[in-house]
C-alpha cells in the first residue's frame, strides 16, 4: 500500500515508517504540517525545519504546509488540504502516523482518512513504553531530547542522545514523577539523527538551550548531512 506519513522528524513518526516498510508498504511522502506556535495539541513543534535533512536522507519527498492557527479545527483543514496533495501527487492510500496513546489525535486523524477514502494505520498504537524505547535502540535508531517539560526532567536532558542506560535512568524517573516514558503525553519532545532509513546521518554544527527552570528546549540553529560517515 502506498502511504504518507505525518512527520516531525521525531523518534515515533520516524519509527512508524520503519516498521510499516518491515510490513511491505511504499512510504512516497512525508506530511510536515508547521504549527503556528508549541501551544498546538495536534502536531510537534520543534526544529521541524530540519526534518528537511531527514527527508533528504531517507530519499523520501516532503510536502510541508504552514498552520496559521493553533486551533485543532484550522489544523486538521490544513492537514486535509495536503492529504489533498499527496493523493494527487503520489497517489496514497494510507496515511501512517506514530501516535502511541493518544486516543484525540488518533480519533481526528481517522475521522479525515474516513473523509478521503484512506486507511489509518498507526504501527506503533499502545505500545508498551520500556519495550518500545528499547526497540528503538535494538533497531539502531539514535535520537536525542529536543525538549522537557515535566517534573524529573531537567535541563541535562536536552540534547542528550539516549542510550540504553538513559532508558533506565529515565524508567525510574517516570515512576517517581509520573510521566510517560515515551512522552506520549508531550513531557518531551525528539529529533533523529541516524536510523536505518537514513544514508546519511544529521550532524548538528551548532544549537541553543533554552531554559526556564521547569521547560526547556534544545534548538538546533544549523545542521547538515554527514557524507563522510
Amino acid at each position: 500500500m502506498k502511504l504518507a506519513c505525518l512527520f516531525s522528524g521525531g523518534k515515533d513518526s520516524t519509527y512508524a515508517i520503519h516498521l510499516v516498510k518491515k510490513q511491505g508498504h511504499e512510504v512516497t511522502c512525508l506530511l510536515s504540517v508547521f504549527p503556528k506556535s508549541d501551544e498546538s495539541h495536534l502536531l510537534h513543534h520543534p526544529n521541524l525545519k530540519w526534518t528537511k535533512l531527514q527527508s533528504e536522507s531517507m530519499k523520501i519527498p516532503q510536502l510541508i504546509i504552514e498552520s496559521s492557527s493553533d486551533e485543532t479545527s484550522d489544523e486538521l483543514i490544513v492537514l486535509e488540504k495536503l492529504l489533498k496533495n499527496a493523493i494527487n501527487e503520489f497517489k496514497i492510500e494510507g496515511l501512517v502516523h506514530g501516535g502511541i496513546k493518544s486516543k484525540f489525535q488518533k480519533e481526528k486523524f481517522e475521522i479525515l482518512c474516513e473523509k478521503l477514502n484512506l486507511i489509518p494505520v498507526s504501527p506503533l498504537w499502545e505500545s508498551e513504553p520500556k519495550k518500545y524505547m528499547n526497540d528503538l535502540l535494538e533497531s539502531d535508531f539514535h535520537f536525542m531530547m529536543t525538549t522537557v517539560s515535566s517534573g524529573g526532567l531537567d535541563d541535562q536532558w536536552l540534547g542528550k542522545l539516549i542510550s540504553k542506560s538513559d532508558v533506565k535512568t529515565l524508567e525510574t524517573l517516570s515512576e517517581k514523577f509520573g510521566f510517560n516514558l515515551n512522552f506520549e503525553g508531550g513531557e518531551a519532545e525528539t529529533f533523529v539523527i541516524d536510523c536505518p532509513l537514513f544514508f546519511n546521518s544529521i550532524k548538528i554544527n551548532k544549537f541553543t538551550k533554552n531554559w526556564d527552570g521547569y521547560r526547556g528546549r534544545f534548538e538546533i540553529v544549523d545542521a547538515e548531512l554527514n557524507y563522510n560517515a
